[in-house]
């Protein structure tokens, strides 16, 4: 190979070079040393730690407040996607009708994708003082004769889970709205027109037509909003903080107590790793999926 040749070759690399360099450094060289620290008894906290192999995965996974931090994500998860999805449906639709002028599409647009538009930190300063006991839900619950009492939602054990994920829902709908507008307003008329024709009324355009054509952005959006919804931690830990008594505990604020709070950092970076393999399944489904769509 001449040197012109080569140095065609080599040219994208370098282009490339910056971007590899700093991902090994802030991304492959700290999964490998969580990977690394889940191996000894305790890290950091410990002058010579010994190695263990997996015995801390046999723990992690024996433990029962890890489970239960399990089956309050999978519920948060579980719950918010089907939410997302329905709310963020419903919505599209509402601003992909003829029924509705151009400015009017404006105006509800800005206002449904308004919650995207806050951080993590601003919503949950915000929903904590909507559902204060002295906040404005309950001021309204009182008001309709609701209810008599001052309810709880963010510190009682039975709904605090359902309030915070109320909360994610709240903030997460926005993004199926517009990527399944986006998707809407791509589907051809043409297809439209034939099913008027052919007799179909809107019930059976919208599943033999709509919900065929949006079918790889419903997935693309499924699999994204599981990983970012399974790794939520800053909004859980502002509002409840994985109280009361553990009742939102997830495995995000599971493994940051772990690490932050008791010092295990062993503990923290098993639980850590865990998680990742659960993401990186899902990060290869998507692949496989986005490869397969091209």
């Amino acid at each position: 190979m001449d040197s012109n040749k080569m140095k065609k070759t080599l040219t994208p690399y370098g282009y490339l070079a910056p971007t590899l360099i700093l991902m090994m450094i802030l991304l492959v060289v700290p999964i490998i040393m969580v990977i690394r620290y889940s191996m000894y008894n305790n890290v950091i906290a410990e002058k010579n730690p010994v190695f263990v192999g997996f015995a801390n995965y046999a723990t992690v996974l024996s433990s029962k407040d890890f489970w239960n931090a399990i089956k309050h994500t999978l519920y948060f998860v579980i719950v918010s996607i089907i939410a997302h999805m329905l709310i963020g449906m419903i919505f599209a639709l509402i601003l992909n009708t003829n029924y509705l002028g151009t400015r009017t599409k404006g105006i509800f647009r800005a206002i449904y994708a308004l919650p995207w538009m806050f951080t993590a930190s601003v919503i949950a300063i915000t929903w904590r003082m909507i559902l204060d006991p002295n906040g404005v839900l309950n001021y309204l619950i009182q008001l309709f004769h609701i209810s008599d009492t001052q309810i709880t939602f963010l510190a009682s054990r039975d709904i605090a889970l359902r309030s915070v994920t109320l909360i994610n829902i709240w903030s997460g709908y926005p993004f199926y709205m517009i990527s399944i507008l986006a998707g809407l307003q791509g589907i051809s008329t043409d297809l439209y027109e034939a099913s008027a024709l052919d007799g179909a009324n809107e019930v059976q355009t919208f599943f033999r037509i709509t919900i065929p054509q949006l079918k790889p952005i419903l997935i693309s959006l499924i699999m994204l909003d599981f990983v970012w919804t399974l790794q939520q931690f800053a909004l859980i830990w502002m509002t409840t903080g994985g109280g009361p008594v553990n009742a939102t505990e997830t495995v995000s604020t599971w493994i940051y107590k772990q690490g932050f709070t008791k010092f295990q950092y062993s503990m923290a970076s098993t639980g850590a790793v865990i998680l990742l393999i659960l993401c990186t399944i899902i990060g290869i489904f998507y692949v496989r999926h986005q490869l397969a769509e091209d």
